[in-house]
């Protein structure tokens, strides 16, 4: 009896419940565009995927790890599109996520939910999850500040990982004034940053 308990799955098996595991995650992420995540239950998503609230839990296990799977698959998306070229700035590069942010509301404010629960005690995955992002955007932005530094388009005098950090803080500054208020001046404030990390215009000479 033990021996038939630990025989391993067969691989169609597998196969099939990987395949039902994409298709409830692409659903989910249709929902949520639209609506975000509302701190609403599993069993309400569930309904609303249009799976049984057990099918749910089985690939998904709680609502804090179908949240953080359907961000991942969303950011994985983003990734399938052209890269963006290196040359393009940090403050370039908010802007056109801020854009891209604007077909999705649901899906900004599920990022939002999250990081607000990565600051309450018993998110441990929320609080992964947050983290790790941080660390890898702060990364990517820094390694971009640093090819904008060397061919002269932002000021050499700044820390790249400062810089990122803050780029990052008004990126989701931005996003949650946005969420709030639609009138928030986005473009206006990344336009400032844009100034306030350009390469100084070398001083006129005087007049002889």
């Amino acid at each position: 009896m033990a021996e038939a308990e630990h025989q391993p799955i067969p691989r169609g098996s597998y196969a099939k419940g990987v395949a039902r595991r994409q298709e409830i995650l692409d659903r989910a992420i249709e929902v949520f565009a639209k609506r975000g995540s509302d701190r609403t239950s599993l069993r309400a998503i569930a309904e609303e995927v249009g799976v049984t609230h057990a099918a749910l839990k089985h690939y998904f296990g709680s609502l804090e790890e179908l949240l953080i799977a359907v961000y991942r698959q969303s950011e994985a998306r983003d990734d399938d599109w052209e890269p963006v070229p290196p040359d393009v700035t940090p403050t370039e590069l908010l802007r056109r996520w801020s854009d891209a942010n604007h077909e999705v509301q649901g899906l900004v404010q599920l990022y939002s939910s999250l990081v607000a629960s990565a600051l309450e005690e018993g998110h441990p995955a929320a609080r992964a999850f947050a983290t790790e992002r941080f660390v890898r955007v702060r990364t990517e932005i820094a390694e971009r500040v640093r090819h904008n530094q060397r061919a002269g388009r932002i000021r050499a005098d700044v820390d790249p990982m400062a810089a990122s950090a803050l780029l990052i803080a008004a990126s989701d500054g931005l996003q949650t004034q946005w969420l709030l208020d639609p009138q928030a001046p986005q473009d206006a404030a990344l336009a400032l940053l844009d100034q306030l990390l350009a390469e100084p215009a070398p001083a006129a000479r005087p007049a002889v």
